[in-house]
């Protein structure tokens, strides 16, 4: 699986018509899937005071993405596969 990130932050109207903006941390595509995934953050914190990340898949039209809920156990797995990959290179990289 390759990691790539094309953009930096991408805004999204919520049903009250405010808009958020969330910071792409990375995108990657998945040969078992055969899909395009993305990992943001609007970097709220949650109650424990850990940044809130989110995933979903993803398709781009005329440079729009096109965001889908992960649902299927399957595609969870292998996000979090990569989820925990990430983590541990940013750890090893900080030591």
């Amino acid at each position: 699986m390759k990691k790539k990130k094309e953009y930096d932050y991408f805004t999204v109207k919520d049903s009250k018509g405010n808009e958020i903006e969330y910071e792409i941390l990375f995108t990657f595509e998945s040969e078992d899937t055969s899909k395009s995934y993305i990992v943001y953050t609007d970097n709220e914190t949650d109650k424990d005071g850990m940044i809130k990340t989110y995933a979903s898949s993803y398709t781009e039209n005329d440079g729009v993405l096109n965001l889908t809920k992960i649902e299927d156990e399957k595609e969870w797995n292998v996000v979090e596969k990569i989820l925990e990959q990430a983590s541990e290179e940013m750890t090893n990289n900080d030591n």
